[in-house]
């Protein structure tokens, strides 16, 4: 991997917000649905507009997120991106690119769903996750 030679997937999800309330074996469970991907410096993620096929949890490194070709946020370890278009089935609404190199995990969009119909605690990380990034952000323009 790129990002740091030994990442721990499951310290990673247990590091991320939206899946910290999740019990050990649940962590494990997910771990186990993982891919590993690592992209190198410069790299698009994520286009905007293509379809989306998974979530994408950030284990090392940071990247930034475009919308119409202007950065709205960056993203670091712990961090997610990818679930809008997961959970509409539209296309990506931003492009990810990574500033360092980066190592992530995907969870493909079915086991997405899965994860978070099974588990309350997924469900409202993730409304707090998409009520910040859509409501809080707008509000408090130019952050970056």
């Amino acid at each position: 991997m790129y990002g740091s030679t030994s990442v721990d997937v499951e310290e990673v999800l247990r590091n991320t917000p939206l899946f910290s309330q999740l019990q050990k074996k649940d962590i494990k469970r997910l771990a186990a649905a993982l891919t590993e991907r690592s992209f190198p410096a410069g790299a698009v993620i994520m286009e905007q507009g293509k379809p989306g096929v998974g979530l994408f949890v950030i284990g090392s490194g940071t990247v930034t997120v475009s919308v119409n070709g202007k950065a709205v946020r960056t993203c670091e370890a712990g961090d997610h991106v990818g679930e809008v278009a997961l959970i509409d089935d539209g296309p990506r609404t931003a492009e990810i690119t990574a500033d360092t190199d980066v190592d992530c995990y995907v969870l493909p969009a079915w086991q997405f769903r899965s994860i978070v119909s099974e588990h309350p605690d997924v469900a409202w990380a993730l409304l707090r996750s998409l009520v910040q990034r859509v409501v809080r952000d707008a509000e408090v323009p130019d952050q970056l």
